[in-house]
């Protein structure tokens, strides 16, 4: 079967590796292809009329909205729902995907997370293969590439309190006789966790004492824990600090068949998203950003989301790949913190399960309020003189 140049070269550049990024990106659109069919799967109103939309999802039910047998690959999906983010949580909708038939999922992630919505928070965001537009960050969109050779389902699961009153939806795809050679499986996985600050304090920067050590990555947050052969294609980070504390001084370190200590170790937070020096700045490109920081000016309080897309440096291994970062240098840091990591196998596997309703639940803001009951605190344990400034020891 004929295939296009461009074809195979998305195909290569977003599923098997992207090893010809210096290749034109529109460079194959010249080439007339046979053999593949353009299909869509969508929320249309199959009467004619206007209700284009799957409506009443009611609170524990779950609705397929795509599911086809044969070979093909999924090029973008398309969705808005409603009630909004205010109303309905974006972390309550959960987002599932099976290829090959496969009877456990390889996409399993809430839904606002998964598209790169933080929380549930709703803000326009633009990558390459994720987007997020208006009005207002409502409308998702997916250009990771998504191949099956047996037939594809994906499945919306109402976990929320409320109904959703309408969803909306494309999926777009690719039919064909036969996937080519060596085409991965896409897969994605959700995970969230309160770190554990360090016995001794939450010693970042040294504040307390001397810095700690980690060589091995015992107690690293972990993006993904991954079995098989393939590669690893990025991550959105989403970071709840409670500290006007720099949050960003944990390395990335990721452990590639089954390593006891990290071959690909990192330099800091900021340093694997590809920025620098603690920023603090709304910074968007196709490959990394930060479309969420932090509003106040106390530090880097409260919330940033975080993306790196491994697109043309893929991280490859295989027969697993442990993807970790550390909460602060050397774990020293609580924080809130979740993830949605991507990456594609020779085969379909089944992801781990994700964090309940309950643990999905983010912490409350920290704000001046709570800053002045803590100075109140420590102004009681050192006698409250009222001299007392602030940095005493």
């Amino acid at each position: 079967m004929k295939r296009t140049h461009f074809f195979s070269f998305i195909l290569c550049l977003l599923a098997l590796g992207g090893q010809a990024q210096n290749m034109n990106l529109l460079s194959g659109l010249t080439t007339i292809q046979d053999g593949l069919r353009s299909k869509r799967v969508s929320s249309y109103d199959r009467s004619g009329g206007n209700g284009d939309n799957i409506s009443n999802i009611k609170p524990g039910e779950s609705r397929t909205i795509f599911d086809v047998q044969g070979a093909g690959i999924i090029d973008h999906i398309w969705i808005t729902m409603a009630p909004r983010p205010e109303t309905l949580n974006r972390t309550d909708v959960i987002l599932k995907m099976y290829w090959d038939g496969m009877k456990e999922p390889s996409v399993l992630s809430p839904i606002g997370p998964f598209f790169g919505q933080g929380w549930n928070e709703s803000y326009d965001y633009t990558s390459m293969p994720l987007s997020v537009g208006p009005a207002g960050g409502t409308g998702m969109v997916s250009y990771f590439q998504m191949p099956f050779a047996k037939g594809a389902k994906i499945v919306i699961e109402n976990q929320a309190d409320i109904p959703i009153d309408a969803f909306y939806f494309y999926v777009d795809y690719v039919e064909m006789d036969k996937l080519p050679a060596n085409t991965g499986r896409f897969h994605a996985w959700f995970n969230r966790q309160i770190t554990n600050a360090a016995e001794d304090g939450e010693n970042e920067w040294e504040a307390l004492h001397p810095f700690g050590k980690n060589i091995d990555g015992k107690d690293n947050y972990v993006f993904a824990n991954i079995k098989g052969d393939g590669h690893f294609v990025g991550v959105n980070y989403y970071v709840q600090n409670p500290s006007i504390m720099w949050y960003g001084e944990g390395d990335d370190m990721f452990f590639v068949d089954g390593e006891k200590l990290p071959s690909i170790h990192g330099t800091g937070t900021e340093d694997y998203f590809n920025t620098s020096w603690c920023p603090r700045s709304i910074f968007l490109t196709p490959f990394y950003g930060y479309p969420r920081v932090s509003n106040y000016e106390t530090g880097w309080l409260y919330r940033t989301h975080l993306y790196r897309f491994n697109i043309t440096d893929p991280i490859y291994f295989k027969k697993s790949l442990k993807a970790t970062i550390e909460h602060g240098h050397a774990n020293t840091l609580t924080l809130d913190l979740s993830s949605v990591a991507y990456w594609y196998t020779r085969e379909a596997t089944a992801v781990d399960p994700i964090p309940d309703k309950e643990h999905r639940l983010f912490m409350p803001e920290i704000g001046a309020t709570d800053m002045l009951r803590w100075r109140n605190e420590w102004r009681k344990a050192h006698g409250n003189k009222p001299t007392l400034w602030g940095n005493e020891k």
